[in-house]
């Protein structure tokens, strides 16, 4: 805990037997209350090595829901065992744990109810070994975004995010997708409600053993993500009213 508010880490896992114990042992213990571990029905033995580890609770999809939906289950989990702030952290050993502390400090302490921990500032991303058409793309798309949706983030993919429970009780994540677009669609429906989003650099790792989507769902995700930025606009503008932003 942090001034009295219980942190909860979540763990979106799919095949991540080889690295999720390297993510776990960094996770810090002293003021991260409980883990949870979501697994989309792996194929691996993902499930036993977190139980050996000890993880707090894991719960196994018995049928693939896909990233986004993995998420839901996540969030929803970490509320009904009463988080105060939730931090989501793949199991891929992309990012390092060792942000968590920096990261629920700055919701803590009402410093800002968001915090994603950013690959782009600084130079950790290239160095870290990412693609240079994956930077390319992220710079391209992040631009895009900045200027429908009005803000200054310096990148809006990050997997590493940080939210106060208030957050995740506005928003409607039900309402989004269960693939990859999840993320984008939630930070859409963040700012869409008003919050800010504080950020830090974060070093990354690309290694064959990390998580990454194909070339032609990359293809996918982009349109997915210029999407729902034009819908966020057109929102605003009062011309539409999309499911992500209202209640039915």
């Amino acid at each position: 805990m942090i001034n009295g508010k219980k942190i909860v880490v979540v763990m979106p896992a799919y095949n991540a037997e080889q690295t999720l114990e390297k993510t776990y042992n960094e996770i810090p213990t002293d003021i991260v209350d409980e883990i949870i571990l979501t697994d989309d029905c792996s194929s691996d033995q993902t499930v036993c090595k977190a139980h050996e580890l000890g993880i707090s609770e894991v719960i196994k999809h018995e049928v693939n829901r896909g990233y986004g939906g993995n998420q839901k289950t996540c969030y929803k989990r970490a509320l009904e065992h009463g988080a105060d702030i939730v931090i989501m952290l793949h199991p891929d050993y992309q990012y390092t744990p060792k942000l968590i502390h920096s990261m629920a400090y700055m919701i803590a302490n009402d410093v800002y109810p968001v915090v994603l921990a950013s690959r782009i500032l600084g130079k950790g991303a290239l160095r870290g070994g990412m693609p240079m058409i994956k930077f390319v793309s992220n710079r391209f798309l992040t631009l895009f975004e900045n200027i429908l949706i009005n803000q200054k983030l310096s990148e809006y993919h990050s997997g590493y995010r940080a939210f106060s429970r208030e957050v995740l009780e506005c928003i409607l994540f039900e309402n989004n997708s269960d693939d990859f677009i999840f993320d984008n669609q939630m930070i859409a429906q963040i700012f869409y409600n008003g919050f800010e989003i504080g950020e830090m650099t974060c070093p990354t790792k690309y290694f064959e053993e990390a998580s990454s989507i194909n070339l032609k769902r990359s293809f996918i995700y982009g349109f997915g993500v210029m999407g729902v930025s034009i819908l966020y606009r057109l929102d605003k503008w009062g011309l539409i009213k999309s499911k992500l932003f209202h209640k039915p």
